[in-house]
């Protein structure tokens, strides 16, 4: 019972995360809508993600995406029938916190090569 509360609890807190992250990249994609290309690449680029808040923030989007797909996916399967089992709820969740952890390192070392 307590892993299924603190799965709940982090899934409400991925999602509670994702809606001012949102909000934020909205407003920002408005206020450099009119901007310059280069300009643009250079705020992304130089200003934030050179920063420890803009890293953070970063990260704070690439794990509740991560979370919330995973955690997606797992309710899919249980929507199926299947993973009602008490063992079998403690390991997918453990799967899912532990996932989205590893996929948001992934993520972003990908994006840090690529970009």
């Amino acid at each position: 019972m307590i892993n299924v509360t603190k799965k709940w609890i982090f899934l409400k807190l991925s999602g509670a995360i994702l809606i001012p992250l949102m909000l934020w990249f909205i407003l920002s994609l408005n206020a450099i809508y009119d901007q310059e290309y280069i300009d643009i690449v250079n705020f992304f680029t130089n200003s934030l993600l050179n920063s420890s808040i803009g890293k953070f923030i970063i990260l704070g989007i690439i794990w509740s995406f991560s979370f919330q797909i995973l955690s997606e996916i797992r309710h899919l399967i249980m929507d199926l029938g299947y993973g009602f089992e008490l063992k079998t709820t403690k390991i997918t969740g453990l799967i899912v916190i532990f996932g989205s952890i590893i996929l948001t390192v992934i993520l972003y070392l990908s994006g840090k090569i690529f970009f």
